[in-house]
């Protein structure tokens, strides 16, 4: 019974959001049309309710239902990561899909899903369970990019991304399968200890290592694994492309963490040529290709795979700088994508869209406190300072020079410097350039709170980045 109950203390925050996602759906079915927005204002104190439950369990790691589920303040760290992800991504849907003509209540109840997913991944001690949470997370959003059934864009965009996730996750699993034959264990730190006892690693072992890079590189949006990338963000209510931008990816990022740097710690001299290679190609691709696009949210997305290839090479420099980095730039892309999302969203009213990069010339003569917060974000997106994308680029580059990836760093900052130029063309329209037309912006008091929320974090860890740095550092001596 005392076990039963250390298990449900634990796994209280997962069972507060899945338990609470599900009475939303009955609770939906009593709802009348016009009462459908009362679904978002219970989602958005579902999240405050577990964030606080979370919060409450911090500083007691425990290790739960047979060493499968853990409790640290890295699992901590990212829940809290993902519970701002979700709770900004509602208030910017509030008004945005009254406007898209997709007010449903299960488009809240299917983030909330998406967000136990992400908690269980964050949280996974184990490969299966990993792999559990990232199929709960994954389904959810699946359904969310397809959400606007009218438009072709997002039922093409779905169906793209369905059928790559499903081969992701058959080849992440299949890595899972040869990792299970070969060392008789799914568990992470049982599978470190039986690698550290192997004086020749097996050929499969390194076989079985790369279908796990490819299967979480996935999902992180890294070349090559890439091509869902500009389809999903272009296709997807803008809301849902904040969020899986922030939430899915920030999830990635913390099981390759513990896979990589935990579990396959014994074995990092055969994988981290691979994340080299792979995080320098992406953030050449990422940045190339972005200037040449057209659609603000397809340069987004190859931003994105840009800013992955970025926090890839905190692996790279391995050790507690290196997994600090990762977890501080996760943090700050939270804040400056959801930001700049947000003021994409509130773009979309009228004859205006705000897809397209023109849409943007000349807003600053006419609605200067959004310019200037786009300017804010994508300064921050751009790394230049004193803003927190300049913060968490540095970080990522002093790790990689104190463990000697000198060349590494070089190639980072100069493609740094030509990301620079699209997020810099964005902000000559806005400033340089005349109105082509009226600007008439959706903006609401949930909208304007998501905004403020987003240009305070960036703002404040560009400024003041000491206590995050120091925050972060905590949850990886955890």
């Amino acid at each position: 019974m005392k076990f039963d109950m250390i298990n449900i203390y634990a796994s209280l925050p997962e069972i507060i959001v899945i338990v609470s996602a599900c009475a939303l759906l009955i609770i939906d079915l009593f709802l009348k049309k016009e009462q459908k927005r009362l679904v978002a204002y219970l989602s958005l104190a579902v999240v405050i309710i577990a964030a606080g439950e979370t919060w409450r369990i911090a500083g007691n790691p425990l290790l739960v239902f047979d060493k499968m589920f853990i409790v640290d303040n890295y699992a901590i760290f990212f829940k809290m990561l993902f519970y701002l992800a979700t709770f900004l991504a509602i208030l910017l849907s509030i008004n945005y899909i009254k406007i898209e003509e997709i007010e449903h209540s299960e488009y809240y109840i299917l983030m909330l899903f998406a967000l136990s997913g992400m908690m269980l991944m964050a949280s996974g001690a184990d490969l299966l369970t990993i792999y559990l949470g990232l199929e709960l997370m994954a389904l959810p959003i699946y359904m969310l990019v397809g959400f606007m059934k009218k438009d072709i864009k997002s039922n093409e965009a779905s169906m793209k991304y369905i059928v790559l996730g499903a081969l992701s996750s058959g080849i992440l699993l299949y890595g899972i399968s040869l990792i299970y034959g070969l060392t008789g264990t799914t568990q992470l730190s049982e599978l470190a200890a039986v690698l550290k006892k192997q004086t020749d690693i097996d050929s499969a072992v390194i076989l079985s290592t790369i279908f796990l890079v490819a299967g979480f590189g996935f999902k992180v949006a890294a070349v090559p694994f890439h091509m869902w990338a500009p389809d999903a963000y272009e296709g997807a209510p803008t809301s849902i492309t904040a969020f899986m931008s922030v939430g899915s990816k920030a999830a990635a990022f913390a099981v390759f963490l513990r896979v990589l740097l935990d579990a396959l710690s014994p074995v990092s001299l055969n994988w981290i040529a691979l994340i080299s290679a792979i995080s320098v190609v992406t953030m050449i691709l990422g940045s190339v290709v972005a200037l040449v696009q057209t659609n603000i949210k397809r340069m987004l997305a190859y931003s994105s795979i840009g800013h992955a290839g970025y926090a890839l090479l905190g692996f790279v420099a391995g050790g507690s700088d290196g997994i600090a980095s990762v977890m501080l730039y996760m943090l700050i892309y939270a804040f400056m994508n959801m930001g700049i999302f947000g003021a994409i969203i509130i773009m979309r009213k009228g004859g205006i869209v705000g897809d397209n990069i023109e849409d943007y010339t000349g807003l600053a003569k006419v609605h200067r406190g959004i310019a200037l917060l786009m300017l804010i974000f994508l300064f921050s997106l751009a790394g230049i300072p004193p803003t927190a994308g300049f913060v968490g680029k540095f970080y990522i580059f002093m790790a990689l020079i104190h463990k000697g990836f000198i060349a590494l760093a070089v190639i980072a900052a100069l493609t740094a410097a030509i990301s620079a130029y699209f997020y810099i063309r964005i902000i000559m329209l806005m400033y340089m350039k005349e109105p082509l037309h009226k600007f008439d912006l959706a903006q609401t008091p949930a909208t304007r709170i998501a905004l403020a929320i987003a240009a305070a974090g960036t703002i404040i860890i560009g400024i003041l980045p000491a206590w995050f740095i120091e925050l972060v550092q905590k949850a990886v001596f955890s």
